[in-house]
């Protein structure tokens, strides 16, 4: 029962930060709402057994994924906020979040080795939840917001393309979007 109550109050929280951008269907908030909910129902079913067997094998690996979780996150947003240059309005963009709404195309620090360390944060968080308790339909949640995460990052590609135009898809030749040298 108290896994219902967490799941809907976590998603009127989601739901009240992604509303504009649910009115915007191909936005990358659009894909990271659905990508935040399938992750929060992925953390509603394995919350009971978060510390359920702390030195098994799946749980060594999901304490990993969820304490790497916290790097490229850290980075990420101190990035945007400090070389980014966020303003409080950004023309044409309203369902963006204050520290998405960069002036300036940042691609220093975690950005010069990946295009999307929130996203991958994101990814690490996942997995790292569905390593808790491996089953079928975690492994389902998990693939799902794998799904989510990329179709965000190909449509927050897209935004980046055309505000930032070709500085942006010269950044693009020159680094990976989630994972450093690999993908």
């Amino acid at each position: 029962m108290y896994q219902w109550i967490i799941f809907i109050v976590g998603s009127l929280i989601i739901s009240a930060i992604s509303w504009k951008s649910l009115r915007q269907p191909g936005s990358h908030g659009f894909y990271r709402f659905f990508a935040w909910e399938v992750i929060l129902a992925l953390f509603a079913i394995n919350m009971s057994v978060w510390f359920y067997k702390p030195f098994a094998w799946y749980q060594i690996i999901s304490w990993v994924l969820l304490v790497l979780c916290i790097v490229p996150l850290v980075f990420g947003v101190q990035s945007l906020r400090t070389r980014g240059k966020p303003t409080e309005h950004r023309e044409g963009e309203p369902s963006l979040i204050a520290f998405e709404k960069t002036t300036t195309l940042v691609t220093s620090g975690i950005y010069h080795y990946i295009r999307h360390p929130l996203y991958s944060s994101l990814f690490l968080l996942a997995w790292g939840i569905f390593f808790k308790s491996p089953s079928l339909l975690g492994s389902a949640l998990a693939i799902a917001a794998t799904l989510f995460l990329v179709a965000t990052a190909r449509a927050d590609e897209a935004e980046c393309t055309r505000f930032f135009g070709p500085q942006y898809q010269e950044y693009r030749k020159t680094t990976r979007m989630f994972v450093p040298y690999i993908f």
